[in-house]
């Protein structure tokens, strides 16, 4: 029986704190780097300039545009050979995301069924085998095994399997048949 992973949309597919830092960056003509926010999200890190970074994020087209992590596409489909693989990504937090974040997937994961595109909040009712995510909080609440996907903002937890790129994802899969 094949076993199942869910990967998580934003800081593990899709570059979502780049582009957001390069949008607010613009905005303000500002040049702050991924490294200036230490472990914190920019939400956090410049509180002061919330209702901005808001505005950003519930743009309609934000989650379109983002870049694909390096070696997600290739990876994916790999897995796709031996597990059955489902986005599970986040939405409720920014209904507006929806559309960009399908269109997203569609245009970059095409070898995915859309009918594998979780849309959700809690992570918690995800009954997957194994579900990739950056958020801590996401991975306590799964019922399977966590794994955290590395972003600048959870170096400080170490409760999960770790992985830092797509290619250790690979390599961990592949360790798992």
């Amino acid at each position: 029986m094949r076993k199942s992973i869910a990967i998580d949309m934003d800081e593990v597919l899709a570059n979502t704190a780049q582009g957001l830092l390069d949008k607010y960056n613009n905005r303000l003509g500002s040049n702050h780097t991924i490294e200036d926010l230490g472990n914190q999200k920019l939400s956090n890190a410049y509180e002061e300039d919330i209702d901005i970074i808001k505005e950003i994020i519930f743009d309609r087209g934000f989650f379109g545009e983002l870049e694909v992590i390096d070696d997600a596409i290739e990876v994916v489909e790999h897995l796709t050979k031996d597990y059955d693989v489902y986005i599970a990504t986040a939405a409720m937090d920014v209904p507006t995301s929806f559309d960009a974040k399908f269109a997203w997937l569609k245009k970059y994961f095409p070898f995915l069924d859309e009918q594998n595109f979780i849309f959700c909040g809690y992570k918690g009712v995800v009954g997957t085998d194994y579900l990739i995510d950056d958020n801590p909080k996401q991975l306590k609440a799964f019922k399977g095994t966590s794994i955290m996907f590395t972003a600048h903002h959870n170096l400080e937890h170490d409760e999960f399997i770790r992985v830092n790129s797509w290619l250790e994802v690979k390599e961990y899969f592949d360790q798992q048949l």
